[in-house]
């Protein structure tokens, strides 16, 4: 079997069908949506996310504990962040690279299912899981891919810190899944399209990444100046249905995992937007990382969504 390129997907009884996407588990239903929103202050983030208005995905295996996805939506139903919760004890006994190519047929085989699968992407072992978010018509977000990196990824000297990439996608997941790589780009993408102070200039040749997209950076993050690589925001870019001109597809947090080991309180930061997107809708502008000591655990998030006129001429 070649792990890069896998799109074996074996059956599960606890899989069920979003239209014409598998995942593991039921969504749990969403309660009464009372009260005000209590995303925004630090100090409740105890009680994050709120349970009367959250909505959660089926949890997965990661290191000694388990990683869920959720989305939490106001009072009137519109979300209000979609997230990965990742309790502590996810961020050890995480399998090494050797690991991942030794039992990667036998251990790590469905990205789908409750364990992910081992694949080989940035050039480097990665252990992968597609999750699926509730959907919703008010975003374009669909389902969230992780992957844990034991030895980091390309460039080297940047991003070759364990870590892991939370990649937040606009497209269906088969569609997603269908993205070879590592690859350069071959399709046009409009400058209104690229987010402000974002850039396509390669860091690495290959930009366009398996089950991925293309990146791209912020140049004047740390890392990419000789300083430590912490947490990053990457934007993504694809052109699925091959017309020749891509558009934003992924918004991908970036976070070491010495980070996630010593973070506490809120970090909030912003997402940078683009002149335009290519399909009107609710877009998120800002990214966090909560800690949440109550729980043991952390919540990485993207919230604040606003209304954004799109060129209308495109769509999933």
């Amino acid at each position: 079997m070649t792990r890069e390129h896998t799109r074996e997907r074996k059956t599960d009884r606890n899989r069920f069908t979003v239209g014409r996407r598998q995942f593991v588990g039921a969504v749990a239903t969403i309660g009464t949506a009372i009260g005000t929103s209590r995303l925004t202050s630090a100090a409740t983030d105890t009680e994050f996310p709120p349970a009367d208005t959250t909505v959660w995905g089926k949890p997965v295996t990661l290191g000694n504990g388990e990683a869920k996805p959720f989305t939490t939506v106001t009072p009137s139903g519109l979300p209000e962040c979609y997230g990965l919760f990742l309790e502590r004890a996810a961020l050890e006994g995480l399998p090494s690279a050797n690991e991942l190519a030794k039992s990667g047929e036998d251990v790590y085989t469905d990205k789908y299912g409750p364990n992910g699968a081992s694949a080989i992407i940035h050039h480097k072992w990665s252990l992968e899981f597609f999750l699926q978010f509730p959907e919703t018509d008010t975003t374009p977000f669909t389902f969230l891919g992780l992957n844990w990196n034991p030895t980091g990824h390309p460039p080297d000297g940047v991003w070759t810190e364990p870590h892991f990439d939370v990649h937040f996608h606009m497209w269906p997941v088969e569609t997603v899944d269908a993205i070879s790589g590592p690859a350069a780009p071959t399709y046009d993408l409009p400058a209104r399209y690229v987010p402000e102070g974002y850039t396509r200039d390669p860091v690495v040749d290959e930009r366009v990444i398996t089950d991925m997209g293309e990146h791209m950076v912020d140049p004047t993050v740390p890392e990419m100046n000789d300083g430590p690589f912490t947490n990053t925001l990457i934007w993504g870019a694809s052109d699925p249905d091959g017309d020749g001109t891509a558009e934003l597809t992924f918004v991908e947090p970036m976070l070491t995992r010495a980070y996630l080991r010593s973070h506490s309180d809120t970090d909030r930061r912003e997402i940078a937007q683009p002149e335009t997107y290519a399909r009107a809708g609710r877009y998120p502008t800002a990214y966090v990382v909560h800690d949440v000591p109550a729980r043991d655990a952390i919540a990485i998030t993207i919230e604040n969504f606003k209304q954004f006129h799109g060129d209308g001429d495109r769509s999933h």
